[in-house]
């Protein structure tokens, strides 16, 4: 038996929200129990199916290595009946040392065959959306896939029925898909930002679809991305590895002979300022006023921590602020251009609801960007921690203050892509301020953008699908946000982030309003969420729509009762209250 050890478990930043800073230490043994019994299991199926590897000297500890360097959802997903996908898993990342090998990449034939079976016991399972189901097993000629098919599958399709009073015949008939043959592609490479999005990017381009999508970072800097998909009109696998090599190839050619999209150098700095009779002269003294001194800023306590970066309260010429710095281990020429891009946009913007930027370190390994402080907290990390809900007052004029930063933003043609709770801020007078530019691109000349970004429970259709898009794509993700204000909940919480975005792509999925939702709120949310992005409404619009709610909830009454019962906090509705 191999002794409990502390894990240090690697994160994916691309399809979810921020996480926290710590576990607690109950769900921390927990996991780790769980780690050890998956790997006890699988190491006796190796061992009892005479695999030579599996009983070479010093496997027990190299298997226990592999499990110790992803992230302790790997143990809860992975399919232990298929013991050698682990030893697969293993392989690929071994692969992935060598950048010769990169990405390297296993492709394999699976099956999902799902037999209805009559449930007489008390126990019947419920879908997601509380309907009773019969119990499904799954037969086939070729193996399940890696993750757990059962579950994650089947919550796809549960996810996207439309109605509660549509029977288990139905479920069956929307998912015959899956009595095929599927594919299964495991790739293993360096982990780096927009990985994710990248490999999606490149399925989608051979025209395969993904059904099923697990997503892991191991703690040393590596990845391994495991997609079921469909699409892919043969059954060998060999034709779709070439398929996928050759696109490799070309991405990566296309990468090295083309220019970086965004430079801290770019053409609008680069131009020279003419005298112009027109215009008051102002003298330059060579250096940038919001260039700062790493030496003038003092560093407090940490406040969250991510993948490639952690966030700090400080102090900068005694201003309270707070300091987004690089990880020195996680900087290339990637993390530079998107480290550029996001001070070329936040050095441009003025506006009381949008986080104020105050300056930046620009000279590696101290990258670095200083803003005010918002002592409030992201709106996330009030729903979320403090369980409850926002009475339809303040969510008004949450909302309202949300829609008049990014009407702002589209005025001056900034595009935020990544719109959700968690990059909302408050400052201590309660106002609300759009922030996180991490993502944020200038809208091209054309008007619309290619680039696909974002957090994919937020993102609208047309960025998950890689088609063209334009500011509407925010417009989608505040729909998203209004919806997490009313419920306190994560958007499709029964789906993985990539399922979520399959359901909204295929399906037209959306989150379930809720039945108590004001009607002419309910009419918004509908409106931005519009799979057309020509029908949804600009900001300038919805912040009308939202002004005007606010005042005839304030003339019902509701407003004045909001007023008088005093802050922030107590606009919360708990659900221990």
């Amino acid at each position: 038996m191999v002794e409990e050890d502390k894990e240090v478990c690697g994160s994916r930043v691309h399809d979810e929200a921020s996480p926290s800073l710590s576990q607690s230490q109950s769900q921390q043994a927990r996991h780790q129990k769980q780690k050890l019994k998956v790997y006890n299991e699988v190491l006796r199926r190796l061992k009892e199916s005479n695999i030579q590897e599996a009983n070479s000297p010093g496997f027990d500890d190299q298997l226990w290595a592999h499990f110790n360097r992803l992230p302790a959802r790997y143990s809860l997903e992975v399919n232990v009946e298929s013991a050698e996908d682990v030893l697969m898993h293993k392989r690929l990342l071994h692969l992935a040392h060598d950048p010769a090998n990169r990405p390297a990449m296993e492709i394999r034939l699976v099956q999902v065959h799902p037999v209805l079976e009559e449930d007489s016991t008390d126990s019947v399972p419920l879908d997601p959306l509380g309907s009773k189901v019969n119990r499904i097993t799954r037969q086939s000629i070729h193996p399940p896939p890696a993750f757990g098919s059962s579950p994650n599958l089947e919550a796809l399709a549960l996810g996207v029925i439309k109605s509660e009073n549509e029977d288990v015949a139905d479920f069956v008939h929307d998912n015959s898909n899956y009595s095929r043959p599927l594919h299964e592609i495991t790739f293993s490479t360096d982990d780096k930002p927009k990985l994710l999005s990248q490999l999606t990017a490149l399925l989608a381009e051979i025209g395969l679809n993904i059904q099923e999508a697990h997503a892991f970072s191991t703690v040393d800097g590596y990845s391994l991305d495991v997609f079921v998909v469909d699409g892919w009109p043969y059954e060998e696998t060999e034709e779709l590895r070439t398929a996928l090599k050759r696109k490799v190839l070309k991405l990566e050619k296309q990468a090295w002979m083309s220019q970086p999209s965004f430079s801290p150098a770019s053409e609008q700095e680069q131009r020279t300022i003419k005298p112009d009779p027109d215009h008051v002269s102002i003298p330059n003294d060579g250096t940038d006023v919001w260039e700062i001194d790493p030496k003038c800023l003092k560093f407090e306590n940490k406040v969250a921590s991510g993948s490639y970066g952690d966030l700090f309260k400080g102090t900068y010429c005694s201003q309270e602020v707070a300091i987004k710095v690089l990880k020195p281990e996680r900087i290339n020429s990637d993390m530079q251009r998107e480290f550029a891009q996001e001070v070329f946009i936040m050095r441009k913007v003025r506006h009381k609801n949008v986080v104020q930027f105050i300056g930046a370190c620009t000279k590696p390994p101290s990258l670095c960007i200083v803003t005010e402080f918002m002592s409030g907290g992201s709106v996330y990390d009030y729903l979320h921690k403090h369980k409850g809900v926002f009475k339809l007052p303040f969510l008004l004029k949450v909302a309202i203050d949300v829609s008049k930063g990014m009407s702002y933003l589209h005025q001056n043609n900034i595009i935020h892509r990544d719109l959700k709770a968690a990059n909302l801020l408050m400052d201590e007078n309660e106002v609300v301020k759009v922030a996180d530019f991490g993502v944020a691109r200038v809208k091209a000349q054309s008007g619309v953008m290619t680039a696909e970004t974002g957090t994919y429970r937020w993102m609208a259709p047309e960025v998950i699908e890689h088609k063209p898009y334009d500011h509407k794509a925010d417009v989608f993700s505040f729909g998203i946000v209004l919806w997490e204000l009313l419920t306190g909940k994560i958007p499709y919480e029964y789906l993985t982030p990539l399922q979520a975005a399959v359901g909204v792509v295929q399906k037209a999925l959306r989150p379930t309003i809720p039945r108590h939702t004001n009607p002419k709120l309910a009419e918004l949310l509908e409106k931005c969420w519009q799979q057309d992005p020509a029908r949804r409404p600009d900001f300038s619009e919805i912040t009308v729509i939202l002004q005007q709610l606010a005042k005839q909830v304030a003339d019902e009454g509701e407003g004045r009762k909001e007023r008088s019962s005093g802050g922030f906090l107590s606009v919360l509705r708990r659900g221990h209250h």
